[in-house]
């Protein structure tokens, strides 16, 4: 495999349905620059696990911009709203985080998350008795596509009644972050997407307006009423986190569940303990988020200051690239990483990332996880793939499969 095409080859979409052997290679030179104005890759665990906590790193948008931004990190998850606090840095980035997770989860609201499980159970039992009688389905369309959709709907106080609008929003949102079908403003593609962003962000606008003089028990009306040390969020900070959670939250989630189910079927050992003890489901998923994550690449990150890694400086203001999933198969911080083991002792994984900027999401997205593959596993008597790899979708960042036709014998 040449050195000089690994870059390419990183992201080549025919490497999509097994990039393993490219992140292997990519591994023997821990901190790679193969272009002038091109990023630097990080490919090892430790290195990727320092860097993310390393404050001379900037999340910020205006310093990736600034360092000559690359395709790769211009998905813009808030569509024209001011940056979510995934792209800004410290002091701002706290100030949002810290507000966000008082309505998320703890201290304020220590069981959200969990207090969701029953409606997510019947969201599951619903999607899986719409199955019919058929026998043969496509796993992503059918079921790992609505069923995160519909629990941020619920989350964030969505009438069920809108609920066909908001997901009809997301389909050309979701397609706009792929690099590949990334569609310039004048493309049709391109119109659909700016066309759903200001229907979305209207639409909240207007929930948000009902929120503020009636608070009700949902994730929205906390947005508005938390304040922190620093004051409350302003009306264009609640839509751009609720646009954060929508967008970002569930790509990530239909691929954790889809890569998963795509795993389990390579495994039918695995999948025959899952359907005999469904508490397997959480050592699965720490596993899965290891084995297959659903988000392999952070593009999006510029040096603050000269930092060395490995004996290499990297210049201030170049771009960085940390390779989350080349680092969760590193033999130097896991045994045997290409096989898949969840009964593995220590799974300190970096499918949710590291650091300040640590996935928002993860306990909802562990959650949905564990109860669809669980449910999955129950219910689907002699499942099977139809084609295997399955088609891929075309990104480099969010991998999973576009489609995943799974065939049957009867539903449980």
């Amino acid at each position: 495999m040449p050195r000089t095409s690994m870059l390419r080859q990183i992201t080549d979409f025919a490497n999509r349905a097994d990039p393993y052997p490219v992140y292997a290679e990519l591994r023997r030179t821990p901190v790679l620059h193969e272009e002038e104005d091109g990023p630097y890759i990080i490919s090892s665990y430790y290195d990727i696990k320092a860097l993310l906590h390393d404050p001379r790193i900037s999340s910020d948008a205006t310093n990736l911009a600034a360092a000559g931004d690359d395709e790769l990190g211009q998905a813009d998850e808030t569509g024209g709203l001011p940056p979510s606090f995934l792209r800004l840095d410290p002091p701002e980035h706290d100030r949002l985080r810290r507000i966000a997770n008082g309505a998320f989860g703890p201290p304020h609201r220590p069981r959200r998350i969990d207090g969701l499980r029953g409606e997510m159970r019947e969201i599951v039992t619903e999607l899986i008795d719409g199955f019919g009688d058929a026998r043969r389905i496509d796993l992503v369309d059918q079921f790992a596509y609505p069923f995160p959709v519909t629990v941020i709907c619920r989350l964030l106080g969505v009438p069920r009644e809108d609920e066909p609008r908001f997901r009809a929003w997301v389909d050309p949102l979701v397609a706009s972050l792929d690099p590949e079908t990334r569609p310039g403003p004048d493309d049709e593609t391109g119109k659909k997407a700016q066309e759903a962003r200001m229907q979305l962000g209207m639409y909240l606008a207007g929930l948000v307006e009902e929120r503020t003089k009636e608070p009700r028990d949902d994730l929205l009306s906390d947005l508005i009423d938390t304040r922190g040390p620093e004051g409350s969020m302003s009306m264009m900070e609640v839509l751009s986190t609720s646009v954060l959670l929508l967008i970002a939250g569930h790509e990530t989630t239909v691929n954790l569940i889809t890569n998963g189910m795509l795993t389990l079927l390579r495994h039918p050992e695995v999948l025959q303990r899952l359907r005999a003890d469904p508490g397997l489901s959480v050592g699965i998923v720490e596993e899965l988020l290891r084995y297959e994550p659903p988000v392999q690449l952070v593009p999006q990150r510029t040096c603050l200051a000269d930092i060395e890694v490995r004996g290499v400086t990297i210049p201030k203001g170049s771009r960085i690239w940390l390779a989350l999933a080349a680092g969760n198969r590193d033999p130097e911080r896991f045994e045997d990483p290409d096989r898949f083991d969840p009964d593995r002792g220590d799974i300190q994984h970096l499918g949710f990332g590291s650091g300040i900027h640590s996935c928002f999401g993860a306990p909802l997205a562990r959650l949905e996880t564990q109860l669809a593959l669980s449910e999955l596993a129950r219910r689907l008597e002699g499942p099977r793939l139809v084609e295997d790899p399955p088609p891929y979708r075309p990104n480099a960042v969010l991998r999973g499969p576009r489609h995943l036709e799974i065939a049957f014998d009867e539903l449980r």
